[in-house]
């Protein structure tokens, strides 16, 4: 898996503590620019996120490429529609020199299945192959593909959605593709705006489990894992 951030809102966290400054203040948008320094806006970020003022968090977005991802994964995120995404397409990109694919880790440790899950994508690979040089156009050869073949995208969310996708997908609880794809994400936001960021993460980092019966029980290494982000 490749994860890169492309771009984000320049100067992300003064917008942010401009916008809340605005909800309050009498003077005009210039003198609140005039007036922010970076210290005076992480404060005022710290108020945001203490109070739940959340909407100003809207203002600065974040594009991220995502490569070597699984169908699984993409599937996953398009739940998430407060986002934009743009997707490699299988109707309109013919993979006839084969495809990519993702192994999980549990069908990697048992070598007889790993053999046999290789050997069944590469089955896969040469029937697909066959369709398209039977003159079968790629938006029908794709049918065979499977959830395993891997995927690009770009994908753009805005602080609060981003924050909100932490909380669900950085959980122990989330599948573990998509539990990847967060972290890694995170750890990029966190370089360029970390006050925006602070405490972002599982749900349980700064209260009780959300998944209350469901709940891994491990809210102290889950804790001591994004501390040391």
């Amino acid at each position: 898996m490749f994860v890169s951030l492309l771009t984000y809102t320049p100067e992300a966290e003064r917008v942010v503590a401009t916008a809340a400054r605005l909800c309050y203040a009498d003077v005009d948008c210039q003198a609140l620019t005039e007036r922010s320094n970076p210290e005076d806006d992480q404060q005022m970020i710290n108020k945001v996120l203490s109070i739940g003022h959340h909407g100003v968090l809207e203002h600065a977005v974040f594009s991220f490429a995502a490569e070597g991802v699984s169908r699984v994964l993409t599937h996953q995120l398009v739940r998430h529609r407060l986002a934009s995404f743009a997707q490699q397409s299988q109707r309109y990109v013919a993979f006839d020199g084969g495809f990519d694919y993702e192994t999980p880790k549990s069908i990697a440790a048992k070598p007889e299945l790993a053999k046999r899950y290789a050997d069944e994508m590469q089955r896969i690979a040469e029937l697909y192959a066959d369709l398209r040089q039977a003159g079968i156009a790629a938006e029908d050869a794709r049918f065979i593909l499977p959830n395993a073949a891997h995927s690009r995208l770009i994908m753009t969310m805005n602080t609060r959605e981003l924050r909100h996708f932490f909380s669900l997908r950085c959980c122990r609880r989330a599948q573990w593709e998509i539990r990847d794809l967060a972290t890694r994400m995170l750890l990029e936001v966190l370089k360029v705006a970390p006050a925006l960021f602070k405490h972002a993460g599982p749900g349980c980092l700064t209260g009780t489990c959300p998944e209350g019966k469901m709940s891994c029980g491990s809210r102290t290494e889950v804790r001591a894992e994004f501390a040391a982000l």
